[in-house]
């Protein structure tokens, strides 16, 4: 997606490490209530797609982040949108980006997973985080975006001029479209 293309172009250079953060729970009309501490992960609507993330990541920094890309390829972008609570579904895209299957599933079973992830969640919202995807930047910088995915030709352009607004102007605090017509010329 968007952070790819960048990734192709920067590549070393362009370090970025994924963390998660539950919409679901930000949303939760009962905070007390963590979606992370749910005996049956399916009942949450992102869970096992994130602890799907977990388990990919254990099995090494490249594997995850094509994992990664192929699930938000298979949640964002195209005609269908995988389930983020079916194991099936999952399973079948970390064969495809050529995981070890059954350390996979094994992994996918291990409840400390979702304790990292509701460790990150609580991390982030002390930070004053809501949303994703929002950016933390080396100097303390933060930015939540909401964008569509630039065309090919666009995307290292977009990059940087949002690179330079959130990570080095500290007194923007927001930018906002109204709306309609937003996005107004991003589909056209």
């Amino acid at each position: 997606m968007w952070l790819d293309k960048v990734k192709r172009v920067y590549g070393d250079n362009l370090d970025i490490t994924w963390k998660n953060f539950s919409l679901e729970q930000v949303n939760n009309k009962e905070p007390e209530n963590k979606v992370w501490e749910r005996e049956d992960v399916t009942q949450a609507r992102s869970l096992l797609g994130q602890i799907a993330g977990e388990a990919a990541r254990r099995q090494g920094a490249d594997l995850h982040d094509k994992f990664h890309l192929a699930l938000l390829i298979a949640r964002h972008g195209g005609d269908g949108r995988i389930a983020l609570n079916e194991e099936q579904p999952l399973v079948d895209l970390a064969e495809q980006v050529g995981l070890d299957v059954e350390r996979f599933k094994a992994d996918l079973k291990d409840p400390e997973l979702a304790k990292k992830i509701g460790r990150e969640h609580e991390e982030a919202t002390a930070e004053g985080i809501f949303g994703t995807p929002t950016f933390v930047f080396e100097n303390g910088q933060s930015c939540y975006i909401k964008t569509f995915i630039p065309p090919d030709e666009d995307a290292l352009a977009e990059f940087e001029h949002f690179i330079a607004i959130a990570s080095d102007r500290p007194y923007i605090g927001e930018i906002k479209r109204p709306q309609p017509p937003w996005p107004k010329g991003a589909l056209d």
